[in-house]
């Protein structure tokens, strides 16, 4: 059994990897956090030059509806990829997954409903 600080540790990895070989490229710096029956991980410097750029268009808010939804719709068809990553480090399924990113600061958050608190080594 792991510790809380080792299975947070290895789920960055696990993200960092799938954001790289999924989406091209990964986060500046990423943090998990295991909270009962939740996983936030939260990722910064993830937008793109050019992301970037388009969040700050004269028409801002067309710009960063489509950086969000751009990246919502990617995350929704790894979604299988994501909760298999999941169970592999903590043996607990997936129920739900919320995300979204923030245009301004370059942040984004994932967070993972789980079907259960995963069993962590206690001490």
């Amino acid at each position: 059994m792991k510790s809380r600080y080792e299975l947070e540790a290895e789920i960055s990895q696990a993200i960092v990897r799938f954001k790289k070989e999924y989406m091209g490229r990964g986060p500046l710096s990423v943090k998990t956090y295991l909270i009962d029956d939740l996983v936030l991980v939260r990722l910064q410097g993830v937008l793109t030059p050019a992301e970037t750029k388009l969040a700050q268009v004269e028409a801002q808010d067309r710009g960063r509806d489509l950086i969000k939804r751009m990246r919502l719709e990617l995350l929704e068809h790894a979604r299988p990829m994501l909760d298999a990553v999941i169970y592999d480090i903590l043996g607990v399924k997936v129920v739900s997954l919320h995300t979204d990113v923030s245009t301004l600061t370059g942040e984004s958050v994932i967070l993972f409903t789980l079907g259960e608190r995963p069993k962590i080594e206690r001490g």
